[in-house]
């Protein structure tokens, strides 16, 4: 390792320039283009980005500090050789008159509409460039933002400390938490119109009502729908049931389905993958586990079958017995519902003919299965009955794209239609 000084680049003649923001700390990582100071005159703030990767050793200015060209800003250690390095040129980001920032897509796990109103700075928004980018990033109206720094300036501190009081604020069941600009939710006294009767929602239904809600909002959500011809698979399935009747084992079209998309999965593994906090990296997962999602009388949970494509559609069919019947009992653990990468929720046996479920974050795929009904299908020359069952595929698209979304349905129908897919 090599130290090297970081220097004020050239920043237009301008001499005594106020540091007001200082975004790096000793023992910070940074990489080559990452803000580490910020300046201003009497007319802009300018961004002074890092000329290289590397840790910070020494930051030898703080808030309040004047400073002209050549001024030593901090010392690195890097991998390079050690000599004064001037910065790139400053980045002339944003007047310090406030202006309207332009909208941006989220890039982190917090969104706007998780975002709630906090005590206004005066709809001034007073804030560099590099906090008014990272505020944008996390969906922040930065105008909403109290400011504790220099001069009432807004600070990553601020903008931080304003998305966690705002995430800590109870979220009622039916207004969860409303998107800013939004009318309140309505507060009818619905007596004046005849008998009512208040029923309390379940502990299940209020903790899964707000990380629906949750994931709604934040989640880019797309469905692809498809049909299957699970024509062949359903007569096998029948034979498999006749088979192994006398050990108490029921084949579902669940055990087939959990089999199918563990074969998708490992074909497409992004659709088994999680984001991670920041959002920027993709979590590739080497193992599958399916979440299933189970209907009980105090509402949906989805416990998870573990290392699906290493178990055959027997013990598959095993295991979901067992599991759906500890859920309807109450008596699912916390394990149980955890380490899921994809979940697949079934509404077969109710009926439907297609939905739009919502993803179970931080999964990135959820699959919808409706109920099978024969269908006139064209095949050599002529109509046949063919059992088809109807698939929706929600998504995440900040992860997937439409093409990636309807290659995995097909494949996925391929594999449901010969079951003997299963075994290239």
């Amino acid at each position: 390792m090599a130290e090297q000084q970081v220097l004020v680049p050239d920043i237009g003649g301008f001499k005594d320039v106020a540091v007001i923001e200082v975004m790096v700390k000793a023992g910070d990582i940074v990489a080559a283009e990452d803000t580490l100071v910020t300046l201003e005159t009497d007319k802009a703030a300018m961004d002074v980005p890092s000329p290289f990767a590397g840790t910070v050793k020494e930051v030898k200015v703080k808030v309040g500090d004047k400073v002209g060209e050549g001024k030593l800003i901090l010392v690195m250690e890097t991998s390079g050789a050690a000599a004064a390095v001037t910065a790139p040129a400053a980045v002339l980001a944003a007047p310090v008159a406030p202006a309207p920032v332009a909208a941006k897509p989220a890039a982190a796990p917090v969104a706007i509409a998780t975002v709630q109103p906090a005590a206004s700075s005066g709809g001034k928004g007073h804030a560099s460039p590099a906090i008014r980018r990272f505020a944008r990033e996390l969906g922040v109206d930065i105008a909403q933002v109290k400011g504790s720094g220099e001069k009432n300036r807004v600070t990553k501190e601020d903008v931080q400390n304003f998305v966690k009081q705002s995430l800590a604020q109870p979220r009622g069941a039916a207004g969860g938490g409303a998107l800013p600009g939004l009318l309140p939710w309505p507060d009818v006294d619905f007596a004046k119109f005849g008998e009512v009767e208040t029923k309390p929602l379940s502990r299940i239904k209020k903790i899964s009502g707000a990380n629906l809600h949750r994931n709604w909002v934040m989640i880019p959500h797309v469905t692809q729908f498809e049909e299957a011809d699970i024509s062949e698979m359903e007569a096998f399935r029948k034979q498999l049931n006749d088979e192994h009747a006398k050990a108490g084992i029921k084949i579902t079209p669940l055990a087939f389905l959990l089999k199918a998309a563990a074969a998708t999965l490992k074909h497409f593994p992004d659709f088994a993958a999680s984001l991670d906090a920041s959002g920027e990296n993709l979590i590739v997962k080497k193992y599958i586990h399916i979440g299933v999602a189970v209907d009980t009388p105090d509402g949906l949970m989805v416990p998870v079958i573990r290392d699906v494509d290493q178990k055959g559609i027997v013990q598959l069919a095993k295991e979901l017995g067992e599991i759906s019947a500890k859920a309807r009992d109450k008596k699912l653990t916390a394990a149980d519902m955890q380490g899921g990468c994809f979940t697949i929720s079934s509404l077969g046996g109710i009926g439907g003919t297609s939905f739009t479920p919502i993803i179970n974050a931080p999964e990135v795929a959820i699959l919808g299965v409706s109920r099978s009904s024969m269908k006139p299908v064209y095949q050599d020359g002529e109509f046949v009955a063919r059992l088809m069952l109807p698939l929706s595929l929600s998504y995440d698209h900040r992860v997937i794209d439409g093409a990636a979304g309807a290659r995995f349905t097909t494949y996925l129908a391929h594999v449901l239609s010969d079951m003997r897919r299963l075994a290239l």
